[in-house]
């Protein structure tokens, strides 16, 4: 075939694929108005409070001495609960920074609420799970509350927690959260990811029975109901460990109930590197648990398709690029007034919008995610690989 007959074809080509996004733009146009009516419907939470609430221990497993972190870690010590707390911290090396962080607030703060577990044994690839594995050695309650170091809560948290964890047929609690950025760029950008893609989306997955969720950001829990699943050694080498928690507790004919209220989540990410890395572990993360699902997740990337029906050619797709602007915009605008949040930087979220597609695209050429410091290769089945030949992935 000569240059003159592929020219042709290649036109054609370009005008079908154009064609298909922007019938995808359009359906995503769909979606994103589905999403602001989802947000504006989320319920308001009521607050809810045992006569008599159970002792609690909160499992914190360490790696970084982040910013923020002991503000964060005294804002669980001092909740508005009337039972006892125990608050255990988990960390594998007693000279890393983290350990030192701990060491201080345990002098500061009263009545031993605080206490660190130093234990440098793995009993798998999953350096989280290993920790939290090292930790329930320590636990003196019955009730367990799991929560990543970057959560931020409320004086209310462990009382609206548990009053929902007592709900006849309710196995484990887990609840959303919202992005908090710092001054840098690259921080308001993995932020506005949260609050202007991630979250919105689970609430209407959530809302539309699309997707049950199980959040690392907060998970309580019974011991008796994390032991019928097999503790977490059932987890040590699994990447959505939180997830797994969720369908183990479902598994056993239980609830997993999503709060209705948030926690946020600090970002902290340097450069566009570590944003990239950030986003595709969770991308492949979620991948792993339902590729199907996750591949129909395209239309969730409307903006994008919107760039790419302009080479459709058609004069419809102007205006629906323009549409789908301004229903992105909309949908940050529903979140930010259903949930009290600071006003988004409006004009990154094309910015963003751009890296979440490539996110998306390149989350299904390779297996690898960066955790934890750690490069780790994720098999079909959700496990864990370290210390294998990554090259390719």
């Amino acid at each position: 075939m000569t240059i003159a007959e592929a020219i042709p074809d290649a036109v054609t080509f370009t005008h079908s694929l154009g064609t298909i996004c922007l019938i995808g733009a359009v359906i995503g146009c769909f979606f994103t108005l589905a999403a602001c009516a989802c947000v504006l419907s989320f319920p308001v939470a009521e607050s809810e409070r045992l006569a008599v609430p159970p002792p609690v221990t909160i499992l914190k497993p360490l790696h970084d001495a982040e910013p923020g972190l002991p503000a964060r870690l005294t804002a669980f010590c001092r909740q508005d609960y009337e039972a006892p707390v125990q608050i255990l911290c988990g960390a594998h090396d007693q000279t890393s920074p983290v350990a030192a962080v701990v060491h201080a607030m345990e002098s500061e703060l009263p009545d031993d609420s605080i206490e660190l577990v130093l234990d440098p044994r793995h009993h798998g690839v999953n350096r989280k799970v290993s920790n939290l594995i090292n930790i329930m050695s320590s636990v003196r309650h019955d009730t367990l509350v799991m929560s990543d170091s970057d959560i931020v809560v409320d004086p209310n948290y462990l009382s609206e927690l548990m009053a929902r964890l007592a709900a006849p047929g309710v196995g484990a609690v887990t609840c959303l959260y919202y992005g908090i950025g710092g001054n840098g760029l690259w921080t308001q950008l993995s932020a506005l990811a949260i609050n202007g893609t991630f979250l919105p989306h689970a609430v209407a997955a959530v809302s539309l029975g699309l997707a049950k969720p199980c959040c690392g950001a907060t998970i309580a829990i019974r011991r008796s109901m994390l032991d019928r699943i097999g503790g977490f050694t059932a987890l040590a080498d699994t990447l959505a460990d939180d997830h797994a928690i969720g369908v183990g507790v479902r598994a056993q004919g239980y609830d997993v109930v999503t709060a209705p209220f948030l926690v946020g989540h600090c970002c902290f990410e340097n450069n566009l590197r570590e944003l990239i890395r950030q986003q595709i572990r969770v991308a492949r993360t979620i991948k792993c648990i339902d590729p199907l699902a996750y591949a129909g997740t395209i239309i969730t990337h409307p903006w994008p398709l919107a760039l790419l029906a302009l080479f459709s050619g058609t004069p419809a797709a102007v205006m629906v690029t323009a549409a789908v602007l301004m229903g992105r915009v909309m949908l940050c605008r529903c979140v930010e007034w259903r949930f009290n949040l600071p006003r988004q930087n409006y004009w990154l979220i094309p910015v963003q919008d751009l890296i979440a597609f490539g996110v998306y695209l390149a989350s299904f050429f390779g297996a690898t995610v960066h955790w934890r410091g750690a490069d780790y290769r994720v098999n079909a089945d959700g496990t864990l690989l370290e210390g294998h030949d990554l090259r390719g992935s």
